[in-house]
């Protein structure tokens, strides 16, 4: 029985906004084109055009070969998983066009398999051509798509789907470093030599043919390692990464050996005044809490002794290679609108009242939704639960038609006796305890409240959950000033005392992508631009 590749595409620049697909039939040995589709469908959703893209190709494929075997190909999770039968499917648009593809061939006859974006370049082509054409007027015609050109060169430098969960800014450090002594840390299997590959580097991804904003939550440079300091949890001046870098790499340590904690989950959620201690400009820096930290620098030593003995025990590698970046996990953080409380910079935790947004916050909210909108990136949303950050949530979700997930782990700190109170508040009743705080992350505020230890640790093990389950996708996480904060501090292996110096308005933008080699990179900190 004959069988064929199916990779299908579809795109909107808006979401919704003008969209279109393409889908590209192929011959599995060969990688020859065998046919090609793709239409300009006027104003839908990303999801839609995706959907469209499949019936599309799979249509094809039958033309071609009416008893095939299909093995698809998509870098939409959402449709591959749905047409495996792992995931429901709730949107009323998604059912009739799921419900049509499963049509076209009987169910056994065909297989899906999730790729990365780089790797559907000929279909995104495909549908970016169906779009353009649709902005001028007319029809996509094959006779003038460039869209295969250089699909079969793409194909064969595509970087393979991410192996594992990616890590923290330490374990990407620490393979770049291995890669420039010619060696593998301990733990890590030896990546092939790439055509013009310097030391420590690392591939940029093909950016593909999309909308007018392309690329600023993508992939867009390439990222030189950093050399990471110590996180919070660090027990008797042992440094070691936290989370999935840890499990992941597990690099040896000198000293204490350093143990995994489980992360607390004991009632925290969202704070206004995550800022104000910034702002009341008393910030002490804890003795010895800021290792060195360097930036792309050849032949740097290791932050730590962990990072030298994963070196020291690491066996030989051949030729130069930089570390493989695979399909990045991008979290782009939106902080909530504003609340009562936040012009006046008072703590609102989880164990606050849990205040609604002001008329200002739900513009800020509208705001935010129609920039994200126009940008048309955003796959997936992920809401704390905090009622402020639910409503900016499904401010966003109704213009893109996207359901929104609750996630626990995204709550603020629980700021315990502070809640309501301003920083100068704070001051006057409880200076000890504050004086405390601000010199300790192992500190927590008076009352019970929670520790930027305590809260660092469950936001890295969300971190972990969400990376590895959204790999290779643009996901949206609505939060807070300290998830936020911590999700920027872990991904720039910053110290502790960072989180003082940071700014983060209410209905900011900032973005993170995370690599399955450890790597992460820091995008974009602290956006307002589309309140202005």
């Amino acid at each position: 029985m004959r069988e064929v590749v199916v990779e299908a595409d579809g795109g909107s620049r808006g979401n919704p906004g003008p969209a279109g697909y393409g889908a590209v039939v192929l011959d599995p040995a060969t990688g020859e084109t065998l046919a090609e589709a793709a239409e300009y469908i006027g104003v839908a959703t990303n999801n839609v055009a995706e959907y469209k893209g499949l019936v599309a190709g799979l249509k094809a494929a039958r033309e071609l070969f009416p008893d095939a075997t299909v093995h698809v190909r998509m870098d939409s999770k959402l449709v591959v998983e749905q047409m495996s039968g792992r995931w429901k499917i709730k949107h009323p648009d998604m059912k009739p066009l799921a419900a049509e593809a499963g049509r076209v061939f009987p169910a056994g006859r065909v297989r899906y398999e999730w790729i990365p974006r780089e790797r559907n370049k000929h279909a995104d082509r495909l549908a970016n051509e169906a779009m353009d054409a649709g902005k001028r007027g007319r029809r996509w015609e094959p006779s003038a798509s460039t869209a295969g050109l250089d699909a079969s060169a793409a194909r064969n430098a595509a970087t393979p789907p991410p192996a594992g969960p990616p890590g923290d800014a330490t374990a990407g450090a620490a393979r770049a470093r291995a890669a420039l002594a010619g060696t593998a840390p301990s733990g890590t299997a030896p990546s092939g030599t790439g055509s013009g590959a310097w030391p420590g580097a690392v591939s940029r991804p093909t950016a593909p043919d999309a909308g007018p904003d392309d690329g600023l939550f993508a992939a867009e440079e390439a990222v030189t390692a950093s050399v990471a300091s110590g996180d919070f949890e660090a027990e008797a001046g042992a440094l070691a990464p936290t989370g999935h870098a840890a499990r992941a790499h597990a690099p040896a340590t000198d000293g204490p050996t350093a143990r995994t904690e489980t992360p607390d989950t004991s009632g925290a959620v969202s704070t206004e005044a995550g800022a104000a201690a910034t702002q009341a400009g008393a910030v002490p820096v804890q003795a010895g809490a800021a290792p060195t930290v360097a930036f792309g620098q050849t032949g740097a030593a290791p932050a730590h002794a962990g990072a030298a003995s994963a070196q020291a025990g690491a066996a030989p590698r051949q030729g130069w290679a930089g570390p493989d970046m695979g399909a990045p996990a991008t979290f782009v953080l939106l902080r909530h609108g504003e609340t009562a409380l936040t012009p006046e910079k008072r703590f609102s935790g989880s164990g606050g009242s849990d205040p609604e947004l002001s008329a200002a916050g739900l513009r800020q909210a509208e705001a935010v939704a129609e920039a994200l909108a126009a940008r048309g990136t955003i796959q997936e949303i992920v809401s704390s639960p905090l009622t402020r950050c639910r409503q900016t949530a499904g401010a966003v979700a109704a213009r893109l038609g996207i359901d929104v997930r609750v996630e626990q782990g995204l709550r603020e700190t629980d700021f315990g006796a502070w809640e309501g109170l301003t920083f100068g508040e704070v001051r006057e009743r409880h200076p000890e305890d504050l004086d405390a705080w601000l010199a300790s992350p192992k500190a927590a505020p008076t009352g019970g409240g929670e520790s930027f230890a305590t809260v660092a640790r469950r936001v890295a093990a969300t971190r972990d959950r969400l990376t590895a389950a959204y790999a290779g996708r643009t996901v949206l996480l609505v939060t807070h000033v300290t998830p936020i904060k911590t999700l920027v501090r872990l991904a720039l292996g910053a110290p502790p005392e960072s989180l003082f110096r940071m700014e983060l308005s209410a209905a900011s933008i900032s973005a993170v992508a995370y690599y399955a080699d450890g790597n992460a990179s820091v995008r974009l900190l602290n956006d307002t631009s589309h309140l202005r």
